[in-house]
């Protein structure tokens, strides 16, 4: 007994896994970890929710992918850089207590800086930006905005916002660089300063982020609000092939289906769901259309693929936790003087 006890016990240790090896190709690794994980932990890492309804806790009974803060949501007024890491890391410790230790990803708005942070150096808004006609001042703007998103602990920014406002009477008119698309275009420049720009070599449709001082960009809005009807904010974009709304506003009147919100939502390439706030419907809705063959195993597994990517490549594996060693930027002097300087290349 006690030999083969002895025998069990090398043959563990000398398992290979692969997904643990960080020699592996992205895909490969991507692969092996996918097969390994389960329908819950699938559908867990496909939920975004809001900070107010996170907890550790809860990151670790529903395996949640993602958290954000929705526009003003802080951890406390004035909140300091270390009340946001420390935020941030108490999120980040119960997703890495699962079973397969699967960070989380964190999402904040950074549109014209980091401006829900309090101190935080404050750019002109886009409709300012794209008033300059200088795409390498806003690519500049970009890195700085990523290092001080990144100070806080977040690896994520919803930007920029890449609208194309067609009607002034839309109230947000102000987050469109231009009602021109070729200079929307051009501004687009600062995706390259919030993620970094690739090298050359670079594999095409594999997600990059330069490293710990650059953030993912997520390009938003395209087809959904700058050409509103009426200018309505969230009103239909009424175009000849397609109309977004949102996942609550698929139906009509909004919310008079969530079943259905969420199978279309998903059906239609929606990887991973800002939810925010009813996490259960969503992970219940969602799990009972795969487990009824509404909505397909490969489905679920073809958004895991991109989830589990991007997390790596933002090197979440590798580095879940953040520290304080960025803090000191926030508001620096030197990011201050960009911000004058593109308020006087705006007027």
């Amino acid at each position: 007994v006690i030999l083969l006890l002895c025998f069990a016990f090398v043959w563990v240790e000398a398992e290979y896994v692969q997904y643990k090896d960080p020699s592996q190709p992205l895909i490969a690794w991507a692969e092996d970890f996918l097969r390994r994980m389960t329908l819950e932990e699938k559908i867990g890492q496909m939920t975004q929710i809001e900070r107010t309804v996170a907890s550790a806790d809860v990151m670790k009974q529903y395996y949640s992918g993602g958290v954000l803060s929705g526009g003003g949501s802080v951890p406390t007024p004035k909140a300091s850089p270390a009340d946001w890491v420390n935020m941030v890391n108490e999120f980040q410790k119960g997703a890495m207590s699962t079973r397969l230790q699967i960070p989380m990803i964190y999402g904040i708005d950074g549109v014209h800086g980091h401006n829900n942070v309090y101190g935080a150096t404050i750019f002109p808004h886009n409709v300012g930006l794209g008033a300059t006609r200088d795409p390498d001042l806003v690519k500049r703007i970009g890195a700085a905005t990523a290092l001080e998103i990144r100070a806080t602990d977040i690896p994520y920014t919803f930007a920029p916002c890449i609208a194309v406002c067609r009607d002034p009477r839309w109230g947000r008119c102000y987050e469109s660089y231009s009602e021109e698309p070729t200079i929307v275009k051009a501004m687009t420049e600062i995706i390259f300063g919030l993620q970094g720009a690739p090298p050359v070599n670079a594999t095409k449709g594999i997600p990059y982020v330069a490293g710990q001082r650059n953030v993912a960009a997520c390009a938003k809005h395209f087809v959904g609000d700058g050409g509103t009807t009426k200018g309505i904010n969230e009103n239909n974009t009424v175009i000849n092939y397609k109309d977004w709304q949102g996942i609550d506003r698929i139906t009509s009147p909004p919310d008079s289906n969530y079943y259905l919100s969420v199978m279309d939502g998903v059906g239609a390439g929606i990887d991973m769901v800002m939810v925010p706030f009813n996490y259960t419907d969503f992970i219940n809705d969602l799990t009972y259309q795969v487990k009824g063959g509404f909505i397909s195993k490969n489905r679920i597994n073809d958004a895991m693929r991109r989830i589990l990517r991007v997390k790596f490549s933002m090197g979440l594996f590798e580095h879940p936790m953040a520290d304080l060693s960025l803090a000191d930027l926030v508001g620096s002097k030197e990011l201050r003087d960009l911000a004058r300087e593109a308020v006087r290349k705006s007027l």
